[in-house]
């Protein structure tokens, strides 16, 4: 079954407005959730929506103001995002960097106390479509959920690193935790009852597992840094590099007390012309996307992509015939709709 996008954009629209956000805020929060299932990654997109409208309701996340700006200099700023909507807040700061970008070559927004920004790729599109590339990294300190490498006890959140950047077809759209897995789909895949693809997680005893029922058992596990117990020093190292580009240089993170679940944002747009230029950028670019595709496949018959190509296309796919939910969304909305006598969208073949 799927759905039409622009029905299930306006759907989330209409719960996120009946839950107090005004329209511009709910405009920006619903297009970016969909845009995460556009891309495919379902555990990022309109699965949030129902734990944001629960934010919203609480109070935990902000529905009214503008972030107060804390320090402003040409080309670096920092936010506090006053617990407003992470992705409202990440697509200001977009609108800011690219702006200065363009005149400066670059510019970097921090946000610190913003609510959580949903799937980190859906933003890049924006920048590199105006021929931009873009750095956003973000950290939740309010929680823990991921050991250091040689260690049991939980540190970070997965905090995902994620790039974009223009070629002269198809953007390039990095976006990777830097643990094994991310808190999204251990959760799903343990209220199903299933097993991870591969040992992700750790049992609180050191033993490297696919069960993530580990997480929750006495003494709780913990997810394994990208790289596992191999080379699990990897992903340690990239998360020690967000928590500084994050929380150290928001003044704000680890060292201070939670406040509820959120993000701390690190966003650097870069633009091309301002040093090779942009046709050079895309020509270098193109040549290793093009080595790339060109190396020998394994296994034969498959085929070398790069990153972003398998999101766009399921995006291109899902415009044209529809978006195909993951089956655990809609039920989760139901009970909102309901609520607030919100027709759902009509599911289709």
């Amino acid at each position: 079954m799927t759905h039409d996008p622009i029905e299930l954009q306006q759907f989330a629209h209409a719960l996120l407005m009946a839950a107090g956000l005004p329209p511009d805020k709910a405009a920006c929060v619903a297009e970016v959730l969909l845009a995460g299932d556009l891309l495919g990654h379902t555990t990022h997109g309109l699965a949030l929506l129902s734990p944001y409208l629960s934010e919203i309701q609480s109070g935990s996340m902000e529905k009214n103001g503008d972030p107060l700006v804390v320090s402003d200099h040409p080309s670096a700023l920092l936010w506090d995002g006053c617990r407003l909507p992470g992705p409202w807040l990440v697509r200001k700061a977009m609108v800011v960097a690219m702006s200065r970008a363009k005149t400066q070559g670059t510019c970097t927004v921090v946000i610190k106390r913003s609510h959580h920004i949903a799937c980190l790729a859906a933003y890049h599109p924006w920048a590199t479509e105006q021929g931009l590339v873009m750095l956003l990294h973000s950290s939740d300190a309010n929680t823990a959920s991921v050991a250091p490498f040689g260690g049991l006890d939980p540190v970070f959140t997965p905090n995902p690193i994620s790039a974009g950047w223009p070629t002269s077809g198809l953007p390039v759209l990095v976006d990777v935790s830097t643990s094994a897995t991310t808190n999204g789909m251990t959760n799903r895949i343990h209220k199903a009852g299933g097993r991870l693809p591969a040992a992700w997680v750790m049992d609180g005893h050191g033993h490297s597992s696919d069960d993530p029922a580990v997480l929750f058992q006495k003494p709780p596990g913990t997810i394994l840094p990208l790289g596992g117990l191999d080379s699990g020093h990897k992903g340690y190292g990239l998360s020690l590099m967000v928590e500084a580009l994050t929380g150290g240089l928001a003044g704000q993170g680890r060292a201070d007390p939670p406040e509820g679940w959120g993000a701390t944002v690190f966003l650097q747009i870069l633009d091309p012309q301002a040093f090779g230029g942009l046709t050079a950028f895309q020509r270098q670019m193109d040549h290793v996307s093009a080595q790339c595709r060109g190396s020998r496949p394994s296994p034969s018959g498959t085929a070398v992509r790069l990153p972003g190509e398998r999101g766009l296309g399921h995006k291109a796919v899902a415009v044209s015939a529809g978006l195909a939910l993951h089956p655990s969304i809609m039920p989760m909305l139901q009970p909102w709709a309901e609520k607030w006598q919100i027709a759902c969208p009509t599911a289709r073949p």
